[in-house]
């Protein structure tokens, strides 16, 4: 997930270009998960995209690249998307695709294990599933599984807030809620990271449900009862825009650090204006265009790559201006 979205070393120079694991892992035949589509090329092919929240710029950046990809290739192509990040609501986004057995389908799930019956029912139907973004714990779905290397990203974002802290005072990680695959796997390695700083005290994760206004009132009442905080790492896009809010209505936008996942127009814009100081970006174009080329590779009886790492940029104040980093930026149409 980005958002939620995500799936981090020292960072001394925040402005670097980080390219996390761009090569593909462990290529396997076209045949695994599913067996529509095997032949006769990716033209003419019906492929479905299911995002994890449609409004958000990551996954709207994600689909324009994915739609743009299809139509190169002449599939049919349609996306749709949760309208928050909830098991409930994304099920029958997916209960409706199965029911129109397309050849393809990219998803990000919004949890780890609750849909999977539902994907092992799709693929076994003969639909060939890519997962983007986030993945289920079951190995079995999916052809290809392309998302970033999110725990090194929260080791990225653990780096770069402890120089900014001088090494020393509270922090604290705000994100989602448990079960998802992307920003769990950045607070494992924030978490992790942060062990090597004995003079940083890493306080207990707190999960907003997704809601700014949660973060904002969290990161409100953390500064009251912890003094010296020094730094939060925000899990996703939302959780950021929450604590850039509640630290600006606290006073404390720019005295206390934060390192935020993501690159929406409002977090660009909290970044220009000192309140978020770095951005960890992923590459959620290239996810959407990579998932497309994966389908279309298996329709056509090609190998498929089972994991794909895609880039990541680490964006400050300083070099957010820069086309090699600007380019980043998620979108919020296509």
């Amino acid at each position: 997930m980005r958002n939620v979205r995500s799936r981090r070393r020292l960072l001394v120079a925040v402005g670097t270009v980080l390219a996390l694991g761009a090569g593909a892992s462990a290529c396997g035949s076209s045949d695994d998960g599913g067996g529509s589509g095997s032949s006769g090329g990716a033209k003419g092919k019906k492929v479905r995209l299911i995002t994890g929240v449609k409004s958000d710029p990551f996954y709207i950046t994600m689909t324009c690249a994915a739609q743009a990809e299809a139509k190169a290739k002449g599939m049919d192509f349609t996306a749709d998307g949760s309208a928050q990040w909830d098991v409930s609501v994304q099920r029958p986004l997916l209960d409706s695709v199965a029911a129109s057995r397309p050849d393809g389908l990219l998803i990000s799930p919004v949890d780890t294990s609750a849909l999977t019956p539902s994907l092992k029912q799709i693929q076994s139907a003969g639909t060939k599933v890519a997962l983007v973004d986030t993945t289920v714990t079951d190995t079995s779905i999916g052809i290809t599984r392309i998302s970033s290397d999110n725990e090194k990203g929260g080791r990225v974002a653990a780096d770069a807030l402890a120089k900014l802290m001088k090494e020393k005072g509270s922090v604290i990680v705000i994100s989602v809620k448990p079960g998802v695959s992307t920003t769990d796997a950045r607070i494992k390695g924030f978490t992790e990271e942060m062990g090597k700083y004995p003079n940083i005290k890493v306080l207990p994760t707190l999960y907003d449900n997704d809601l700014p206004a949660t973060a904002a009132s969290q990161i409100q009442s953390t500064l009251a009862a912890h003094p010296d905080l020094g730094g939060v790492f925000a899990g996703n896009t939302n959780t950021g825009q929450g604590i850039a809010t509640g630290l600006k209505q606290a006073g404390k936008e720019g005295a206390v650090k934060v390192a935020a996942f993501d690159a929406e127009p409002d977090e660009i814009a909290s970044l220009k204006a000192g309140t978020l100081q770095v951005l960890v970006a992923q590459d959620p174009a290239a996810i959407g265009r990579q998932a497309v080329d994966q389908l279309a590779d298996a329709f056509e009886g090609k190998s498929v790559s089972k994991s794909i790492g895609t880039n990541m940029v680490a964006i400050t104040k300083d070099n957010m201006n820069e086309p090699s980093v600007s380019k980043y930026f998620y979108k919020s149409q296509c």
